[in-house]
């Protein structure tokens, strides 16, 4: 049974998991020891037991985890199985780049519209993705409730799409505007991407070894 509290630190590696098990899966990988797994990742067999555990009993002592059926749990966790949807605000470089070009369906999402305000790009269709004018926001998603809303928008409008789209209903929003969101009062999770922040850690410690 799924503990009522899992770190943060457990939850953002499940993501790993899954990743790597699906490698396995299709490498025809039937099964593998928590260490052997933990090698692979970069983590110790006790860790990869104690994650686990977090959620249920997975795998036997002496024989290990059976890789696709692992594969299954790490994707019921993660809510993968759930029928997630998504719209995306602002079809701009980084937009349309993940219109065209980011797997939704492989994290368990459908992406079903997108909004924009220019005229050029209003009514558009890319890769099977309708484009409407930002003011149809909350009437599209009256007839068409989505799980989360994805802002690529630049970051001076990007408090106020938020709070519209928690208005709206949304359960949570990825937010790709390189501002922090004020939605501590409500009960939307925001998931921030700061491409910047990857770069510099990245600075850091190729500059630890100059």
């Amino acid at each position: 049974m799924k503990k009522e509290k899992v770190s943060g630190a457990v939850i953002r590696r499940l993501p790993r998991y899954f990743r790597h098990l699906t490698e396995l899966n299709q490498a025809g990988v039937v099964r593998i020891s928590s260490s052997a797994l933990g090698s692979s990742m970069g983590l110790t067999a006790s860790q990869i037991r104690q994650d686990l555990s977090c959620f249920g009993e997975f795998g036997q002592q002496g024989y290990g985890y059976n890789v696709e059926k692992l594969l299954g749990e790490v994707a019921d966790i993660l809510g993968m199985n759930k029928g997630h949807t998504a719209v995306l605000i602002g079809v701009g470089n980084l937009g349309r780049a993940l219109i065209e070009n980011f797997n939704f369906a492989w994290s368990g999402f459908q992406l079903n519209a997108a909004f924009d305000v220019r005229p050029e790009i209003v009514g558009q269709v890319m890769s099977h993705t309708p484009v409407y004018h930002a003011d149809q926001l909350e009437e599209y998603l009256k007839d068409h409730p989505a799980s989360v809303g994805i802002l690529t928008v630049p970051r001076s409008i990007a408090p106020d799409m938020a709070d519209r789209l928690v208005a709206a209903g949304v359960k949570g929003i990825w937010n790709f505007t390189n501002i922090e969101l004020n939605l501590y009062k409500s009960d939307v999770f925001v998931e921030n991407v700061h491409f910047s922040d990857s770069l510099q850690t990245l600075s850091y410690m190729i500059s630890e070894e100059t």
